[in-house]
Parts: C-alpha cells; sequence; structure tokens
C-alpha cells in the first residue's frame, strides 16, 4: 500500500522507473538489451555558439574538478534515444562527449532486437565506456519479478555478466513501512544482498530520492535516512547519492513534524563516511520554493546546485579523487543527447585551485 495520502510526483517518477525494470525482467538472457545495428547512426544538431561559450562558474585554469575516467551517466536519461536508435548509435554519442561510464536501469530501455549480456559489455567497451553500476528493483509482489528480493541469484547472475563492480536498488527501503523497526527489517534484507554481492566482488547500493530523509512515523525525532546508515552493514551496503534529491529533502525535511527545525547538509554525510558513497548521481535544478521539492530539475550547469563545491570537497578527502563515480542524470530531459552533451562539457570545464 502507498505510504502517501494522494498522488505524488516522486512517487510517480519511481513507479515508472520500476515500469521500466519491469519490462526488462520479462525479457530472455538473449534478449535482455537492445539491439545495437551497426547501420544506424545518432546525428544531434550542431552545439548552437551560446552553448560553445563559457556557461557559469568554475571555467578558466586551475586543477579539473571532475576527475579523469570518472564521469559516467545513467541511462535512464537517454532511455528514448535507445528506444528509437539502440544501444550502439547512443554509445557512439557517448564516447564523443567525454564519458567514461554508464550506469544501467533496466537491460532494454524498451530497444527491439536480441543481444546477450556479454555482447552488450563488448559494445560498451568498444566504446570507451565502463559499465560500472545498474539499477534493480528492490521487491515485488510477483514472485518472478526481477528484484532483489525475488531473485537475487538472476539479478547478481546478470550483474556479474556485464562486468559490473556495483550491483543497486533506487527503490526506497519503504518494503514494511516508515517506522523505524521497519526501515531496521529493510535494512536486514539490504545486509543480505550486500553479503551477496560481496561474495561476487560486487558492492550492493541503494540510491535516494528525497523522501528518505524524512522522520519515523513511530519516532518523529528520528531521520529515516539514519536509521539505514546506522541499520546497514558498511562494509556490506553502500549508497549512491542522487544529490540533487538530497537537496530536495533538505528542502522538505529541515523541520521536524511539529515544526521544529532539523537542519541536516547533504554534502555533510558523505565527508563523515566518504567510503560508502562509491557512486553519485549528478543532477541539477533551479531552486523553487513554490514547488513541493523546492527545485525544478534542469541540465547540469543550468542550475543552482553548486558542483564545483560538492565534487571539490569530496575528491579533496585523503584518497579521495580517484575513489568515487559522477553519473550525470535529468529523469526527463527535453532533448536527451543534447543534455548528456551539455552535462558534460559543463563538468569539465570545471576548474580549482591546487
Amino acid at each position: 500500500m502507498s505510504r502517501f495520502s494522494q498522488p505524488d510526483p516522486e512517487l510517480t517518477h519511481r513507479l515508472s522507473r520500476r515500469g521500466m525494470l519491469g519490462v526488462a525482467a520479462g525479457a530472455t538472457a538473449a534478449a535482455l538489451v537492445g539491439a545495437a545495428a551497426p547501420t544506424a547512426t545518432a546525428a544531434p544538431a550542431s552545439e548552437p555558439a551560446a552553448e560553445t561559450a563559457s556557461r557559469g562558474r568554475g571555467h578558466g585554469h586551475g586543477r579539473p574538478v571532475l576527475p579523469p575516467g570518472r564521469l559516467g551517466i545513467q541511462l535512464y536519461s537517454l532511455r528514448d534515444k535507445v528506444s528509437t536508435l539502440g544501444f550502439a548509435p547512443v554509445f557512439a554519442e557517448l564516447e564523443k562527449y567525454g564519458y567514461d561510464e554508464v550506469e544501467f536501469a533496466g537491460y532494454t530501455q524498451g530497444s527491439a532486437g536480441p543481444i546477450t549480456l556479454a555482447q552488450l559489455r563488448r559494445l560498451a567497451r568498444n566504446h570507451g565506456l565502463n559499465p560500472i553500476g545498474s539499477h534493480v528493483g528492490y521487491y515485488s509482489s510477483d514472485p518472478n519479478a526481477y528484484t532483489f528480493a525475488q531473485n537475487l541469484t538472476k539479478v547478481l547472475d546478470d550483474a556479474e555478466a556485464l562486468g559490473l563492480k556495483h550491483i543497486g536498488t533506487a527503490s526506497g527501503p519503504f518494503r514494511y513501512g516508515s517506522t523505524v523497526d521497519a526501515w531496521k527489517r529493510a535494512a536486514d534484507e539490504f545486509n543480505t544482498y550486500g553479503a551477496a554481492a560481496k561474495a561476487r566482488g560486487m558492492k550492493f547500493y541503494q540510491h535516494n530520492h528525497s523522501e528518505e530523509f524524512s522522520f519515523a512515523t513511530d519516532n518523529p525525532k528520528v531521520r529515516l535516512y539514519d536509521v539505514l546508515l546506522k541499520e546497514t552493514d558498511p562494509d556490506l551496503v553502500y549508497l549512491e547519492m542522487d544529490i540533487y534529491w538530497a537537496y530536495s529533502g533538505q528542502f522538505r525535511f529541515s523541520k521536524r513534524p511539529d515544526g521544529s527545525p532539523a537542519p541536516f547538509e547533504p554534502l555533510n554525510y558523505v565527508l563523515k563516511q566518504p567510503h560508502r558513497y562509491p557512486l553519485f548521481h549528478v543532477k541539477d535544478g533551479v531552486s523553487d520554493p513554490s514547488d513541493t521539492y523546492g527545485y525544478r530539475m534542469v541540465d547540469v550547469g543550468d542550475g543552482d546546485i553548486d558542483y564545483k563545491k560538492f565534487i571539490s570537497a569530496v575528491t579533496r578527502l585523503r584518497g579521495g579523487r580517484f575513489a568515487h563515480h559522477w553519473q550525470a542524470e535529468h529523469d526527463n530531459p527535453t532533448e536527451s543527447l543534447r543534455f548528456a552533451r551539455r552535462s558534460s562539457k559543463h563538468l569539465h570545464s570545471l576548474r580549482e585551485k591546487c
């Protein structure tokens, strides 16, 4: 049963992603991913002159903020192009734009034509793209669903076939409700998935939305995200912070239900336990207090989230420069290849003093 009493745009976003994952789950191993027709080509329009000029803070001399080899993209952002063009043309464009990695959200994304996971892995590598992770559903009422709870072995088999180092879920730990004990129960299951992933040389991770930063219904002084961190084994369960949704959570849940202040800074979670955050989602938003979530999502570099500050703070930690992976994402870009191109350009342009 939904934990919301009325329609929620964030819940709608989650369900739409789960629906896409369900499509992938129904495919056989030979048809898990889209065809990569070699004759198909993606031909985005030339970048307007305005976009080739400096696009904001962080340009100029100095060390690149973004570590080399660590820029990825969540393929959910490009689902429309994968479904119409296939993976090969999309990967070719990402190679041109300077991406190093890809993160999957299902292995079909609506693309037609059979191709094995081994072929998909090879296709990505042929374009200089490292498959770094994938989002899979947490649980389902369907015993045959492609989720961690229902088909853990199959999920890990496929991740291993793709050569993934990380395998995770974008589902919140709300399976049993929003109480402290409910999240402890979910955390126990996450520990189980993490142990199984670790046995295969992978890291299990959970990707947040803003609701994870809300408060327990049975103890409104307790932030649910803190329960997740406390009750999961740091050697088994990792986090992929979606930075946009974390700042949305800051906007929504900096006060407890009784109105008392409960401020928090998303970056501080990372700085306190950087080893728990191997992956990040880099998406941007324009601050809009009139919006339920506090931001309106835009292309990376067009919003108000200071990625020069955020990425620099993380990568300047001892051993931190190459310990993390940064995945650009936009849930519903106006033109997805343009989003990918502009986001890479902006992130590569950011500079800091050595």
